[in-house]
C-alpha cells in the first residue's frame, strides 16, 4: 500500500475540515457566544497546524488504487468524528468524551441518535454545529474534499470508497466534476428546503438547522419535541416531501437537469422506492386508525413517520412506541430497506433489495427450467454476475456484523426490543429506535461499552462495512500488498 499518498490525502482533507469550524464560529459570533466561538476557532487552528506539514509534502509515488481509497475513506471518517467531538467536549456542554464522540459520529454519519436529554439548553453555535455535521456528512466528507481539492484522476477511487450503494457511476467523465455537480444539486435542494420551511413560519435559524438535518437525512433537531414542536401540518408536509426527495438517487436530479427524462421514468429503483413508501403508508394508516380516528390525522402521522424511517432521517412527530406492534414492525422493516443508492439516506438500499429479489426469481426459474437462459435486468441494462455476487457478499458481511453487534449489546442487559432496535437503527443510520431508545427517549442511558459498539455500527453503516473492516487486515498495511 502507498502509505505516503494515504497520509497526504488525509492531511489535505483535514485542512478542509479545519476550515469548516469557521462556520459555527461565525454563528457563535452573531449570537454573541464568544466562548463557543473561541472553542471552534481553537479546534480549527490546532487541526490546521497538525495537518499542514503532511499536506505540503508531495509524495514521490502518487499512484493510488481502490485499497488506498478505502483506507483513506475509513481513516478520514474516524478522524473527522473524533475532531468533531472536541467542540462539545472542550466547551463542557458534553463533559463525557465518549458521549461527545457518540454525538459527533451520529452527526457525521447522519444517524441522528443522541445522548442529550435537553438540546434546547445548548448555545446556538453548538446547535448549529450538530446540524452542520449532518450536512457535511450527508454527501460525504470525501466528496466535499474531491469537489474542492485540485483535480485528480484518482478521485473516483475515493468516491467509490465512500458513496453508498452497490455501484458508483460518474455523472461526467471526470470524478472531480461529478463531485462538484453532486454538491451543487445538494446545496440547491438544501436552500429550497430552507425557503419552504421559513415560508411556513419557522424561524430562519431553525429552518437552516432543520434543512441541514433533512438534506443529510440525519434527524438532529434543535427542539426537544423535534418537528412536533411547531404543530404545523404545512411544515410536516414540507419535511415529508423533502425527506423523500433526499432519499432518492441524486443521479436522477442530474439526469433531469440535462433533460434525460426518459431515463428517470424508466428507473426501476425509483419506482420500487416510491411503491414501498406508498404501500407502507397505507398499511400503517390502516393499523393506527383507532388511535387517531380521522383519515387526515392517520395519513399525516403515517406518511411522515414512514418517510422519516425509510429515508433514515429519523425525525418524529409522534411517539410510535405507542403504535400497534404491526406498525412498529413495518417501521423496523423500513429501517433495513433504507433509501436509494446514491442518496444521502442509509439502510441496505432499495437497489440491493431489487437485485436480491430478481436474483431469487431467477433461481426459481432455473429450478423449473434448468436449460433456460435468464439474465437480471434493471433500467433495460443487464446486471452483471459480479454485481449480484457483490450484493450477496455484502449481505453476508452485513448480517454477520448485525448479529455480532446484537450479542455485544446484550451484555448491557437491556430488553430485546431496545437492543435489537438500537443496533438496527445505528447500523442503518436511522436515529431513534424502539422502547428505551424510542423517539421520545435517547441513548444516554446505555453504558459506554454499548455506545462504543453502536458508534462503530454507525461508521460501518455509513461506509457500508468494507472500508472500515479493511483497516483490521494486517496485510493491507504492507507495502507489497
Amino acid at each position: 500500500m502507498n502509505r505516503a499518498i494515504v497520509f497526504h490525502y488525509l492531511a489535505r482533507a483535514m485542512l478542509i475540515g479545519s476550515a469548516l469550524f469557521a462556520v459555527p464560529a461565525l454563528v457563535s459570533l452573531i449570537y454573541h457566544e464568544y466562548f463557543c466561538m473561541l472553542v471552534f476557532l481553537a479546534v480549527g487552528a490546532v487541526v490546521a497546524l497538525l495537518s499542514l506539514p503532511l499536506a505540503l509534502i508531495l509524495p514521490k509515488d502518487r499512484r493510488m488504487f481502490a485499497r488506498e481509497g478505502m483506507v483513506i475513506a475509513a481513516l478520514l471518517w474516524v478522524l473527522f468524528s473524533l475532531v468533531g467531538a472536541l467542540p462539545f467536549y472542550v466547551s463542557g456542554w458534553i463533559p463525557d468524551f465518549c458521549d461527545a464522540v457518540f454525538e459527533s459520529i451520529s452527526g457525521f454519519t447522519t444517524t441522528g441518535s443522541t445522548i442529550l436529554t435537553n438540546v434546547e439548553i445548548l448555545p446556538k453555535g453548538m446547535l448549529f454545529w450538530r446540524s452542520f455535521t449532518h450536512w457535511v456528512g450527508g454527501m460525504g466528507v470525501l466528496v466535499l474534499a474531491i469537489a474542492i481539492l485540485p483535480s485528480s484522476s484518482d478521485s473516483i477511487y475515493l468516491m467509490r470508497a465512500e458513496c453508498p450503494g452497490p455501484q458508483v457511476s460518474k455523472l461526467v467523465p471526470k470524478g472531480k466534476n461529478s463531485a462538484v455537480y453532486l454538491y451543487l444539486i445538494y446545496t440547491a435542494l438544501t436552500v429550497v428546503t430552507v425557503i419552504l420551511l421559513a415560508a411556513g413560519g419557522m424561524p430562519l435559524f431553525d429552518s437552516i438547522c432543520h434543512a441541514m438535518g433533512i438534506a443529510g437525512t440525519g434527524g438532529f433537531s434543535i427542539k426537544n419535541d423535534g418537528i412536533a414542536y411547531y404543530g404545523s401540518a404545512y411544515l410536516e408536509g414540507v419535511v415529508t416531501v423533502t425527506m423523500i426527495l433526499f432519499g432518492a438517487n441524486f443521479t436522477l436530479y442530474y439526469l433531469m437537469l440535462v433533460r434525460r427524462f426518459r431515463e428517470v421514468r424508466k428507473n426501476t429503483e425509483l419506482k420500487v422506492y416510491l411503491a414501498i413508501l406508498a404501500i407502507s403508508t397505507l398499511l400503517v394508516m390502516w393499523n393506527i386508525r383507532p388511535l387517531y380516528h380521522t383519515i387526515g390525522k392517520c395519513f399525516r402521522f403515517a406518511v411522515f413517520q414512514v418517510a422519516s424511517i425509510m429515508t433514515s432521517t429519523g425525525f418524529a412527530t409522534t411517539d410510535y412506541n405507542r403504535w400497534p406492534l404491526f406498525s412498529q414492525m413495518v417501521l423496523l422493516l423500513l429501517m433495513y430497506i433504507g433509501a436509494c443508492a446514491g442518496s444521502t439516506g442509509g439502510g441496505f438500499k432499495v437497489q440491493r433489495f431489487v437485485i436480491l429479489f430478481k436474483s431469487g426469481v431467477l433461481s426459481l426459474r432455473k429450478m423449473l427450467h434448468p436449460n433456460s437462459v435468464n439474465i437480471i435486468k434493471a433500467d433495460d441494462k443487464t446486471i452483471s454476475s459480479d454485481s449480484v455476487h457483490g450484493v450477496m457478499r455484502y449481505l453476508v458481511i452485513y448480517l454477520g456484523l448485525l448479529i455480532l453487534s446484537l450479542l455485544l449489546i446484550s451484555l448491557d442487559n437491556t430488553d430485546f426490543g431496545t437492543a435489537f432496535s438500537a443496533v438496527s437503527t445505528c447500523i442503518n443510520n436511522i436515529g431513534p429506535g424502539l422502547n428505551a431508545v424510542g423517539p421520545m427517549e435517547n441513548f444516554g442511558g446505555l453504558s459506554d461499552f454499548s455506545k462504543i459498539v453502536l458508534a462503530i455500527d454507525m461508521l460501518l453503516g455509513r461506509l457500508e462495512c468494507l472500508p472500515l473492516l479493511i483497516l483490521c487486515i494486517p496485510s493491507v498495511w504492507r507495502k507489497n500488498f
